[in-house]
């Protein structure tokens, strides 16, 4: 395994700090009692410092497109420690400001099977094994200053509606991370809301996956909700857990419909990991300081709503130590439901409960409303209501606000909302919300 030792970490000052403290340990040579550390002075990449490891992205720590449970670790670590990580843009940094869509589809292209995605890891941590779940708490998110969101239609038929946006189209932006938005056009402005695209653990089946597909074991989950100051519980498949993070993310709307988000980078991924022992859990769930998130993944959305509703009434009835039927309830009263992403072959939809007794949700609108503009479709096929009611947006919001169609489409995968409303027998409603305050006046 590479023994690098001294790396870039984003900035001129904190690789000028990270040289100090390779420096410090290279001088230290005395056996540690915490096995990790003599890892890595055994070869690990990366630095430990004061129960904090800072992994960078390099060409010896980022894989492209695989995920695989037999790739050597590029750290090792204690339950309770802190991973400061750093994440590259799609295929291996090569999506870069100014990139054509040409040279991106010809990255699709020409390495078929493999995901786009930039992965950062694995992490191996002490102590986790199989039947275990990996709690990993998000501490803070630094994007890069830059990103891009593009469509592939075509022969790669990608997205929402490839044979009806024919046309591919490569987005740039600049994310004003001071003032936390970013300029989609004159006059539009997306709140930048970075979260992990890909935070998952090793699969239990060995052999290369590519990392497109979400599932038990996390990975492309795609949900926005995982911003700083939010945990995932992740279950354990093999020795280590072995997590990785990449698909970066500066901003997403609901379905990420045109297939990307704003795709970037993280100069910093903080994270606490700790290892729970021997806790049941047979997919990855998601917590706020106010919430509890559940998932429900399928390559049918209808089969990834109906397990939304499973997990959700399994865990209510568990949490509050009620009857199923009142889990469904209070899930029923409680739950906003929404669609995670339908464009990575497998889909993904969740649902956030509040923590704390609040009044009933109010009923999804399906009219305009002040802060959103509004649209819903019923359908027996949960597949066919988003399909219709995110349609029906981006049509509205082109003719509504003088948008081109392919721009509409981008916009509605970069800030729109699809939740999900009554689900009947031979009647799924979709509700689609763009809010109005993407549109600003200018000085």
């Amino acid at each position: 395994m590479p023994k690098r030792r001294d790396f870039l970490i984003g900035s001129a000052a904190s690789a000028a700090a990270v040289s100090m403290l390779s420096k410090a340990n290279a001088q230290d040579n005395k056996p540690s009692k915490r096995p990790e550390i003599n890892a890595l002075r055994q070869g690990y990449v990366g630095q430990y410092q004061g129960g904090v490891y800072l992994l960078p992205a390099n060409n010896e720590t980022v894989q492209w497109g695989w995920f695989n449970n037999t790739e050597a670790p590029r750290a090792r670590i204690k339950s309770g420690d802190t991973v400061v990580m750093e994440t590259m843009m799609a295929s291996l940094n090569q999506i870069l400001p100014g990139s054509s869509i040409e040279q991106i589809t010809k990255l699709r292209v020409d390495y078929p099977g493999r995901g786009p995605h930039s992965v950062t890891g694995p992490i191996f941590v002490e102590g986790a094994m199989p039947g275990d779940v990996l709690k990993v708490r998000i501490n803070r998110i630094v994007p890069r200053s830059y990103g891009a969101n593009w469509n592939l239609p075509g022969n790669l038929k990608l997205g929402q509606f490839p044979d009806k946006f024919t046309e591919a189209q490569v987005k740039h932006f600049y994310l004003d991370l001071g003032r936390g938005v970013t300029e989609f056009l004159p006059g539009i402005e997306i709140p930048v809301r970075p979260f992990p695209g890909i935070l998952g653990v090793a699969r239990a089946e060995s052999g290369q996956y590519s990392t497109v597909p979400p599932g038990a074991y996390g990975g492309n989950l795609d949900c926005r909700e995982l911003v700083q100051g939010t945990t995932i519980y992740l279950p354990v498949f093999v020795e280590g857990a072995l997590l990785w993070s990449g698909d970066s993310h500066a901003a997403q709307g609901n379905g990420e419909v045109n297939l990307t988000a704003i795709e970037s980078a993280f100069s910093e991924l903080n994270m606490t990991i700790e290892v729970l022992k021997k806790t049941p859990l047979s997919f990855p769930r998601i917590e706020t300081p106010t919430h509890w998130i559940t998932l429900g993944y399928d390559r049918d959305l209808n089969k990834a709503v109906d397990m939304l509703n499973e997990q959700t009434v399994k865990f209510v009835s568990e949490w509050k130590r009620i009857s199923s039927k009142e889990a469904q309830q209070f899930m029923n009263d409680y739950g906003d439901c929404q669609v995670a992403e339908i464009v990575n072959q497998v889909k993904g939809t969740y649902c956030v409960l509040p923590k704390k007794a609040s009044p009933k949700r109010t009923p999804n609108p399906t009219q305009d409303t002040r802060d959103s503009y509004v649209t819903t479709a019923t359908n027996a096929d949960v597949q066919t209501a988003i399909n219709l009611a995110s349609m029906q947006m981006i049509e509205r919001i082109a003719r509504l606000r003088k948008l081109s169609m392919l721009d509409s489409y981008a916009l509605a995968s970069l800030a729109m909302d699809a939740r999900i409303g009554r689900i009947e027998p031979g009647a799924k409603t979709i509700h689609c919300l763009m809010p109005r305050s993407l549109w600003v006046k200018k000085a």
